[in-house]
């Protein structure tokens, strides 16, 4: 499941998209235009930043922008980046011990597979797409 914070990321990377260019958008401009707290947003435009997906810029005329043209950004990388592994099952998480019922397992092709359909889907996505 995609908890808020992954839905916010979203809505902030559209929002500097929208309202942008190559100018810097206050943080406070964008939560009261997507009805989010500040507070909220800045846990969030920190990883956005930290993974090299938005610039800030602090004081008079500062703000976030995206670093690429929207059509540049996969839905998949934002929420990878602000959700963790978007694996649908644990067994199938990069980085983790192989399931010893791996060979056995008549419910893992099927896992596997919804697997894919789900990174297919958000990494086919772009965010231009969403504008």
């Amino acid at each position: 499941m995609i908890s808020t914070k992954g839905r916010y990321a979203l809505r902030v990377m559209l929002d500097l998209a929208r309202h942008g260019g190559e100018a810097h958008v206050p943080l406070r401009d964008v939560a009261e235009r997507q009805g989010i707290s500040k507070k909220y947003l800045e846990i969030i435009v920190k990883d956005l930043v930290d993974g090299k997906l938005v610039s800030g810029v602090s004081g008079k005329g500062g703000g976030y922008k995206l670093l690429r043209r929207p059509e540049e950004y996969s839905v998949g990388e934002i929420l990878e980046l602000t959700e963790g592994s978007l694996a649908t099952v644990a067994c199938l998480s990069s980085g983790v011990e192989p399931c010893p019922r791996a060979a056995e397992c008549p419910t893992l092709p099927l896992w596997a597979e919804f697997d894919k359909l789900t990174h297919d889907f958000f990494f086919g996505k772009k965010l231009s797409d969403l504008l």
